[in-house]
Formats: structure tokens, sequence, C-alpha cells
């Protein structure tokens, strides 16, 4: 009986965790657009203006950001308002701290959701800090001709994250014959990464497998 009780409170806690954490990040994040949107809408155009009390509608900051959002790309799909973006673009470039700044977020922002680029599509495995101890590693991009010049011909970009936070880590540029692809999607690197490596890396390359202990080796079952 405390067998099944304890099963059952643990079964609980793995399936109300992730629900929980999920629910609790939506909460955050649409809390934190409408404390942002709404002190923008003027009190004649606010709905909540006219509800009764203090009562307030959630989610109408995101409701109204995903409007204005849509309407700026419908804007920007024209002759007209890509003319007006053109010349609001100019006029950020002229500033020299600021062109920096919003030129490097530009083209993160296109890389990530062009998807034309062949970022973050790639899992890898490399040697760092020293030889046998390997890091899950995304390749970034090719190098381009000042570092294949300084560095080789096959010159890559890695990503490497950092546990438990894949959203953080810092870049390598290294020869492709130094890192050993893996059959493992973006995905599923990052789960590896944020379990600290409990996931079992049963998609590792055989030669990898046998350099790592027993205890973190994949099943064989």
């Amino acid at each position: 009986m405390l067998r099944w009780l304890r099963n059952s409170f643990l079964t609980g806690i793995v399936i109300a965790t992730p629900l929980g954490v999920t629910a609790l990040l939506i909460i955050s994040f649409v809390g934190y657009v409408d404390r942002v949107v709404k002190p923008m809408i003027p009190a004649r155009y606010n709905p909540e203006t006219y509800l009764p009390g203090d009562f307030t509608i959630p989610g109408l900051g995101v409701a109204i950001a995903v409007v204005l959002l849509t309407a700026l790309g419908a804007l920007a799909a024209n002759i007209f308002g890509r003319s007006i973006i053109q010349v609001g673009e100019r006029l950020l470039e002229s500033v020299p701290l600021v062109r920096n700044v919003y030129g490097a977020l530009k083209q993160i922002v296109e890389t990530v959701f062009s998807g034309k680029q062949n970022s973050f599509k790639e899992v890898v495995l490399t040697e760092y800090p020293m030889k046998g101890l390997y890091v899950v590693a995304f390749v970034s991009a090719e190098g381009n001709s000042t570092l294949k010049e300084k560095i080789a011909d096959d010159v890559i970009g890695l990503f490497v994250p950092t546990t438990p936070n894949p959203t953080s880590g810092f870049l390598l540029y290294t020869s492709r014959a130094n890192t050993i692809p893996v059959d493992m999607s973006v995905e599923e690197a990052a789960k590896l990464i944020i379990s600290f490596g409990m996931v079992t890396p049963d998609k590792l390359p055989s030669d990898v497998q046998e350099s790592l202990p027993d205890a973190v080796k994949p099943s064989q079952t």
C-alpha cells in the first residue's frame, strides 16, 4: 500500500510539474505584455475603462500586440510602408551606438525567422576544453573568408550551450574535422542539456559511447 501511494505521488509530480511550469511561464509572459502594452492604450479605446469595478481582461495586451505587429507586417509588405521603414532604418544607422545594436538584433531575428539558414539545425560533438572531454554543440554558421584564412578552409561556428539553460553559452570556431556529427535533433540535444545529461545519450557515436563512464552509457535493453 505504501509503495502504491509513493508511486502514485511521484507520478503526480511528474505529470503536474511540467504542466505547472508551462502554465506559470505563460501566465508570467501574458502578465508582462499586459503591463507593458495596456498603459499605452488611450483610456477611451481601452475596453477595461467601460467595465464595472476593477475588472480586467487577461491577455488584452497580448491581443493588441498581435494586432499591431500584424498591421506593421502588412504595412511593410507594400511599397509605401517599405519606404517609411527604410527611412527609419537610415536614421537609426546614423547613430553610432544604436546602429550596431539594431543591426545585430535585426540580423539575429531575420536568421531565426527566415528559415533559410542552417543555423542550429545540426548537432555535433567537439572536444573541449581538453582532449577526451566532449561537449554538445550546435553548428551556427560556416566561417567567412577571414576565418578560413586564419583557421581552416572548413571552419565553422559552434554554439556551445550551458547546462541546464541552453539559451546561454559561448561561441567557438574550429575546423569541421574537429567535430563529430551526432544523429540527434536540436530539440533532443536541448533535452540532454536541460536534464544535466540524465536523458540517455543513445544516439552518440559508438566511439564516444565507449569513452563514457558505465554510469552514463546508454542501456542496451
